[in-house]
């Protein structure tokens, strides 16, 4: 019987809100204050996100999504991420984590969200199904499997192991996978697809070195 997984919010995501997650660093988007940008995302059917991810943005597809920068659009230094599942897992070796309630009502604050559900008690199967099925948005977009698949532990700080997959566009570097939630202590992990400029570490390292993998993956996923 595989770990379980006290609670698990998720937001389906599908290849055409993967094509817009990657082509955000080359929009020309005219939003260089509050208002205009403000406007700018009404018009997409966006909005601000202030509760679940603090100085975010949720898009029209339902998830939120954090970048460096002032700006969503047009920057092609900043790295982001779009959240897709969040989930607060059982951690064995620690009973005083299995006794917090407040963590599952902050689950079920993702899952009151359009397009949110929440699945209580869940399975860490549950998570590789969504794992699944995100990846396969991605590679429907891209038109290719992903160059690496692996099971990490980068940025994860507690929760059931389960896979991180990588592609590599001309530009950006693509990752689907488990990150930490920098949020309360950092018990629950993001369910997240990252996008970050590729010449932060261009080249993946050889097969067979995790700990040079790892950090290459927490170089494009966390800041």
């Amino acid at each position: 019987m595989s770990t379980p997984v006290h609670a698990l919010a998720h937001c389906p995501v599908i290849p055409a809100a993967v094509a817009e997650f990657l082509s955000l660093p080359q929009e020309l988007t005219a939003a260089d204050d509050f208002d205009a940008l403000d406007a700018v995302l009404r018009a997409r059917g966006w909005s601000w996100e202030h509760e679940c991810l603090t100085d975010s943005y949720r898009t029209g597809y339902g998830h939120p999504l954090c970048t460096e920068g002032d700006t969503p659009f047009g920057d092609p230094t900043a790295r982001r991420f779009l959240v897709f599942g969040q989930l607060y897992p059982v951690d064995p070796h620690d009973d005083d984590l299995d006794n917090m309630p407040w963590l599952g009502e902050l689950v079920d604050d993702w899952g009151r969200a359009p397009g949110w559900t929440v699945r209580r008690p869940s399975t860490v199967e549950a998570c590789t199904e969504i794992l699944n099925q995100t990846a396969d948005a991605v590679t429907a977009h891209l038109g290719a499997a992903p160059e690496r698949t692996v099971t990490s532990d980068a940025a994860v700080v507690t929760g059931p192991p389960m896979l991180h997959r990588i592609w590599r566009t001309d530009t950006q570097a693509v990752i689907v996978g488990p990150h930490a939630d920098n949020g309360p202590y950092g018990y629950l992990t993001h369910l997240q697809l990252a996008a970050s400029p590729l010449s932060l570490a261009r080249e993946l390292p050889p097969e067979g070195d995790t700990a040079g993998l790892d950090r290459w993956i927490e170089a494009h996923i966390d800041w």
